[in-house]
C-alpha cells in the first residue's frame, strides 16, 4: 500500500519508528580518529618490603626454644625465642651466696656501732672507737649494695635471653632450630616490617622515560598473561624512586602500590610501564565482529556499509572508555556502524 494511502495513525507511527532506528543508528555509529596513547612495557616488578629489621640475641647461649616459623605476624615486643646461658645461673648463686655473707658482715658492724655508742655514753669509750665502728657499717652497708646491683645485672642478663620481635610484620626466615649455640648479635629471625612495594627492573634504553611520578598499571597477581589481564583491566600505580645507578645495564626503580599486604616477598607480578606514547587507530569493542576466526568492522561507505576485515592489536583505556587498537584494515576518519545496521 503506497505511504500517502496509510491512516492518518499508521503513518504518524511508521515516521515516528523510522525516527527511532534513525537515530539510534547515528547513536551506535563511530568515527575513526587517530590519537595517541601510552606506550606501555610489560616487564615483572617483585613484591619487597620497605624494612626487614633481624631479632637478634642479645646474650650467647643455647636456643631452648623457638616460638615462630617462616610465615608467622609477629607484634613488636613479642617473644619468639628463649636463649638460656647455664652460666648465668652459676653467676646467680655466687651473687646470692655473696649477698648473704656480707649481710651477715654488716649486721656485725652494726652490732658492734650500738655496742660503742652504748661505752661512749657511759664514758668508758672513747669517741675515735665509735668512729671506726661507724666506719666500718658503711663500708659493710656499701659492700651489700654493691652485691646486690652485681645480682641485678646478672638477673638482667638473664632475661635479655629472651629474643624480642623488634617491630610488626611478617617472620621471613628461622635460621635457628632448639638446641642451636647462638653468640650474642647472632641472628634468629628476619622479619619484613615495612610496606611492601614493588621493584622494577628496566633495559637501560628506557632510562630517559621513566621518572618518579610516573603512573604504572599493576596486574592481577600471577606471573602469566592470562592471570595478569589486560593493562585495560590493571590497576595503577606510581613510581616514587628511580635509582641513579645502573647495574649490568638495567635501571631500577620503585613503584608504590596498594594492597600487596598478602604478597609474598619476592613474589613477581606483571607491570606495564609508560615509556612513551604512540599513534593508534582504536575502536570500541562493541563494533568488531569475527566470523570464522576473522574480525570485522562494518565501514559506511556512500554505496552503503561494508564490512572490512581487520587485524586486532591490544586493548586500551583512552579516556576512561575501553578501546581495541585496530593495526590494519582502516584509516583515519573511516566512519563505523554497529554490526547488523
Amino acid at each position: 500500500m503506497p505511504i500517502r494511502a496509510l491512516p492518518l495513525p499508521s503513518l504518524l507511527l511508521l515516521v515516528l519508528l523510522q525516527a527511532t532506528v534513525g537515530t539510534a543508528a547515528r547513536a551506535e555509529d563511530f568515527t575513526v580518529r587517530r590519537q595517541e596513547v601510552p606506550d606501555l612495557k610489560a616487564v615483572f616488578g617483585e613484591v619487597e618490603s620497605r624494612t626487614v629489621v633481624p631479632a637478634r640475641a642479645r646474650i650467647g647461649g643455647t636456643v631452648r626454644q623457638v616460638g615462630v616459623s617462616e610465615g608467622s605476624q609477629v607484634k613488636e615486643g613479642q617473644e619468639i625465642a628463649l636463649v638460656v646461658d647455664d652460666k648465668l645461673a652459676l653467676g646467680l648463686n655466687a651473687a646470692d651466696a655473696r649477698i648473704k655473707e656480707l649481710s651477715s658482715q654488716l649486721e656485725n658492724a652494726r652490732t658492734e656501732l650500738d655496742r660503742a655508742q652504748q661505752l661512749l655514753a657511759k664514758g668508758v669509750a672513747s669517741q675515735s672507737r665509735v668512729d671506726t665502728a661507724k666506719t666500718q657499717f658503711d663500708v659493710a652497708t656499701n659492700q651489700v649494695t654493691a652485691a646486690q646491683a652485681d645480682r641485678a645485672v646478672v638477673l638482667q642478663r638473664a632475661r635479655e635471653g629472651a629474643v624480642l620481635a623488634p617491630a610488626d610484620g611478617r617472620v621471613l626466615t628461622v635460621p635457628v632450630t632448639p638446641g642451636s649455640v647462638v653468640l650474642a648479635g647472632d641472628e634468629i629471625a628476619r622479619i619484613a616490617s615495612g610496606p611492601y612495594y614493588l621493584r622494577l627492573s628496566l633495559p637501560e634504553r628506557y632510562a630517559a622515560t621513566v621518572r618518579e611520578g610516573g603512573t604504572v598499571r599493576i596486574g592481577q597477581r600471577g606471573i602469566t598473561q592470562e592471570a595478569a589481564g589486560s593493562p585495560g583491566t590493571a590497576r595503577p600505580g606510581r613510581i616514587v624512586k628511580v635509582y641513579p645507578e645502573i647495574s649490568g645495564g638495567r635501571v631500577i626503580a620503585d613503584v608504590e602500590v596498594d594492597g600487596l599486604g598478602d604478597y609474598f616477598v619476592n613474589e613477581r607480578t606483571l607491570v606495564w610501564v609508560e615509556i612513551g606514547r604512540r599513534p593508534v587507530l582504536a575502536v570500541p569493542p562493541a563494533l568488531v565482529a569475527t566470523r570464522h576466526g576473522i574480525d570485522y568492522v562494518r565501514v559506511v561507505t556512500p554505496r552503503g556499509p561494508v564490512d572490512v576485515p581487520v587485524v586486532l592489536g591490544d586493548r586500551l583505556a583512552a579516556d576512561g572508555v575501553e578501546r581495541i587498537e585496530v593495526l590494519t584494515g582502516l584509516r583515519d576518519g573511516d566512519a563505523l556502524a554497529a554490526p547488523g545496521h
